[in-house]
């Protein structure tokens, strides 16, 4: 059993985590202030399910064998930038239409498995895991595997908290939004790039 001052110290790293700016924190805020606090946090939950896939990839050393994989991990980069760059598409063609109310909404469940993907195609997350994860697990605590899961979920529930948080801050950004017709064509413009940038980074990482 792990020590109390080390799931402390682990919970408070991982709120810092979930704080910094990233694709994700970035994802759901933008989600949240064009369509309301419901679509960030169902966004929200396939993210934090995304975060079961790494763990266990960690937990039972396949993150591992990505790390030192080439092919692996490139297939990974591959996949999570054409998914970022379809996404960015997708949103520069329809916003006006969405943003407007008058698009097809997304179901919860295509919000749900939208974030779950995100997650999942991003190797970065694996390889973050596997080296953040086990600083905090030890021998002396008994079988690492347990910890690591252990860990893997505080971390998940800390990351749901924080972006669910977002989520509900966001949300009144959209109430402004709403009454702002341009200002809402902009934020879909300036999310779109910022997609494309993110999936540019990860093709770069294949040159690297």
């Amino acid at each position: 059993m792990m020590l109390i001052d080390v799931y402390l110290v682990f919970i408070f790293t991982s709120t810092l985590l979930a704080l910094t700016p990233g694709p994700d924190n970035i994802f759901v805020l933008t989600q949240s202030a064009l369509y309301g606090k419901r679509s960030g946090i169902l966004i929200t939950l396939g993210l934090c399910t995304g975060l079961v896939f790494h763990t266990c990839l960690v937990a039972f050393g396949v993150a591992t064998i990505m790390q030192t994989s080439d092919w692996a991990l490139s297939a990974l980069k591959i996949i999570g930038a054409i998914y970022l760059v379809c996404l960015a598409w997708q949103i520069f063609n329809s916003q006006t239409q969405e943003l407007s109310g008058k698009g097809v909404v997304m179901s919860d469940t295509n919000l749900y498995l939208r974030g779950i993907v995100m997650n999942v195609t991003n190797p970065k997350v694996s390889i973050f895991f596997l080296a953040f994860l086990p600083q905090f697990a030890s021998s002396n605590y008994g079988a690492i595997t347990p910890q690591i899961i252990l860990l893997g979920a505080i971390f998940g529930v800390v990351s749901l908290f924080i972006f669910s948080g977002i989520s509900i801050l966001a949300s009144t950004l959209g109430d402004w939004l709403k009454r702002k017709p341009n200002a809402q064509i902009y934020l879909s413009r300036t999310t779109a790039l910022i997609f494309v940038v993110l999936a540019f980074n990860l093709l770069m990482g294949l040159i690297s």
